[in-house]
This record gives structure tokens, C-alpha cells and sequence, in this order.
């Protein structure tokens, strides 16, 4: 069976490339498996080389099995870059400046550094058995963060308070961390699509935008609900009624081979026919993985179609500034034989007192 390296190493023939240096490290434990803060890879058709210091080297030998593992000095770049050759591509996404410059002052002569970010992440897109396994005891736990919500309560507490509280929990329940800080928005604070929690009560007969996610053996999920803590005004009960039915248009519309901006408008044009376009200013949704937001994207203006064994977010929401904002997000694995809904938590307006 090939394994990831063995899948970037045949990648490498699309862009003329001899090896690959991968210095990011969400790539780099993608394909080495290795945890710890300084590490790079090697990759090309018959060498897999792993770096990192001697702070790691025990942890390495543990983690990384698939690769020659070679110790080296701090600066990891130095010291491999005898190691590349001929047309060596690099992350061009993630290495600064500085280090392309002091990495270009080591290398062998006749050795070309050639941009070649993105091949790592086009392998990530497309999640693996245990990678979706992962994903969705992340989502379970995170439908029990929910449940616990209900249970504790919103009125009168801060949503500070509530955010501190939700992320001692997922902690407590056995995630690694939050995949992002946690959102707690109510009322006209949820009209910011990337609300930070106040230290502000939450008041009753509002909506409240709660935005989070889990990680669990890194790999992180992602979930919105708004919840009304009453009776909101009708006109924000009708923007949360749009909000939803755009959502189930989008999960409807999400299947293999569709282009991602298809899916897209699927949520954005009932959003548009409703008057509210201009309130929907972000892409409908993300892949999620290792990092909470990676490809692919799913935009008014993104390449790409659908693939199986994508894992992506569908998550309209509509925001009104000074009033209220709604955000329903759902994560989803793409099968072959349709969409694997990871999110369990109910999408009927639920109220929390």
C-alpha cells in the first residue's frame, strides 16, 4: 500500500521536480507523523529524509517510522540543505524570505529552488479512514459540548464565562484543545461573523451565535448553532428560517464532482432572493483537518470540483449589523454514495434559558 510520501513523491513529475523540501510543520506531521516544533522532510522518487535537533530525537524515533531520520542543528535548513538536488521544490506558502535566502546560500551548486507550495495540502484534501475516524469522535464530543450547553445554561452569564466554560469542558471530555477559540456571541454581537466573547450578560429573547470545535488525535472539527435564550423578534426568527433552508439547499447540492462554487451558491442564492446578499460576505464554507481551516474552499469564486473523502463545512449565515446574526455550520465527509454528516446537534431552533 503507498503511503502519503510515497502519493507526493508521484506528485513531484507534475512540476518538473527532482525532491521536495516540506519545512511546514502541519505537512511535515502529515507525512511523517512527527509532533514536535522543528522538523523538515525530504521528499523525491527514491529518498524520504527526516530532520530535526536533538531536543526531538527521541520523540522521532518513536513517531517517525517511514522515513531515514538525521539529526541536525537548529536551524534545520542548514543542515539539509546538502541534501537536495537538481530542482528542489519548496513550500514557497510558508517559507519567509529569510530563510529561502539563507537556505539558497547552503545549497550544492547546479541545485534550483523551484516554488511548489501547495502539493502537501492537495494530499490533505482527501482524508483517509482513520484521519475521518478521528473528525468524528472530534464532532461527537463536540454535539456533547452542545448538550452540556442546554443543560448549564446562557441567561445571565457572560459570554466570556460561557466560552471559558465550554472549553474546560471539551478538555475535560478528553480533546486535545479547542480547534479555535470558542465563539459566544449574542444579539448584535453576533452580527460579527468572528465575534470575540464579551464580558457582557446575555440577555433573554435573543439569538446566540456559539461557534466551536474540538480536536481530537489532531485532527479538529468545526460546528455552529444559534439558539435563542426565549422569544426573539420575528424578523430575527426569519432570518434564522433563511439561514436554514440555505443550509439544507448546500448540503443538498454537496456531492462528488460538483465545482465547489456551485455549492456555494446553492445557500447564496436563496440568501440573495431574500434581500440579504449583502449580509452573506463569506464563502459558504472550508475543508477541516489537521488545521480547522484548509482546502478545500468553497466560494463565489473557487476552483475545483468535490471529491470523495473531502471533509468540508457548509455554513451560511446572514448578519445584520446593530441586530442579530445567525450562523448554521454542519461538517461533512463527501462519499462517493452521497454526504457523511458529522454534526448531530439538532438545527430546529433550540432554546437555552
Amino acid at each position: 500500500m503507498s503511503t502519503r510520501a510515497d502519493r507526493l513523491a508521484e506528485l513531484l513529475s507534475e512540476r518538473e521536480l527532482d525532491c521536495l523540501l516540506v519545512s511546514d510543520l502541519t505537512n511535515v506531521r502529515y507525512l511523517t507523523g512527527f509532533t514536535g516544533t522543528n522538523g523538515a522532510a525530504v521528499v523525491s522518487a527514491d529518498e524520504r529524509l527526516f530532520l530535526t535537533d536533538f531536543r526531538y530525537v527521541e520523540r522521532a524515533a518513536a513517531e517517525v517510522r517511514e522515513f531515514e531520520r538525521l539529526p541536525a542543528g537548529r536551524e534545520l535548513l542548514k543542515d539539509l540543505a546538502p541534501r537536495l538536488s537538481g530542482r528542489a521544490g519548496f513550500d514557497d506558502e510558508h517559507l519567509s524570505v529569510r530563510a529561502h535566502r539563507r537556505l539558497a546560500d547552503a545549497l550544492s551548486e547546479g541545485v534550483e529552488l523551484v516554488p511548489a507550495g501547495g502539493l502537501v495540502e492537495r494530499l490533505r484534501e482527501v482524508k483517509d479512514e482513520a484521519e475521518v475516524t478521528a473528525m468524528a469522535e472530534a464532532a461527537k464530543l463536540g454535539d456533547s459540548i452542545y448538550e452540556y450547553l442546554v443543560e448549564r445554561g446562557l441567561v445571565g452569564r457572560t459570554e466570556r464565562e460561557v466560552a471559558v466554560d465550554l472549553e474546560r469542558e471539551m478538555r475535560l471530555r478528553g480533546a486535545r484543545d479547542p480547534s479555535f477559540p470558542s465563539i459566544v456571541a449574542a444579539g448584535a454581537n453576533g452580527a460579527l461573523p468572528h465575534a470575540e466573547p464579551r464580558d457582557v450578560e446575555i440577555p433573554r429573547d435573543t439569538l446566540v451565535v456559539l461557534d466551536l470545535g474540538c480536536v481530537v488525535d489532531s485532527m479538529c472539527s468545526d460546528c455552529t448553532r444559534t439558539v435563542a435564550t426565549g422569544e426573539p423578534s420575528s424578523e430575527a426568527l426569519e432570518v434564522y428560517e433563511l439561514v436554514r433552508r440555505a443550509q439544507a439547499a448546500a448540503l443538498e447540492a454537496a456531492r462528488v464532482g460538483i465545482p465547489c462554487r456551485d455549492v456555494d451558491a446553492a445557500a447564496r442564492s436563496l440568501i440573495e432572493g431574500a434581500g440579504h446578499g449583502e449580509r452573506f460576505g463569506h464563502g459558504l464554507g472550508h475543508g477541516v483537518g489537521l488545521e480547522v481551516h484548509e482546502g478545500p474552499r468553497l466560494t463565489k469564486t473557487a476552483e475545483g470540483e468535490l471529491r470523495a473523502g473531502n471533509a468540508v463545512t457548509i455554513e451560511p449565515g446572514v448578519y445584520v449589523p446593530g441586530e442579530v446574526g445567525v450562523r448554521i455550520e454542519d461538517l461533512v465527509i463527501v462519499g462517493e454514495d452521497g454526504l457523511r454528516n458529522l454534526s448531530g446537534f439538532p438545527k430546529a431552533l433550540v432554546t437555552v434559558g
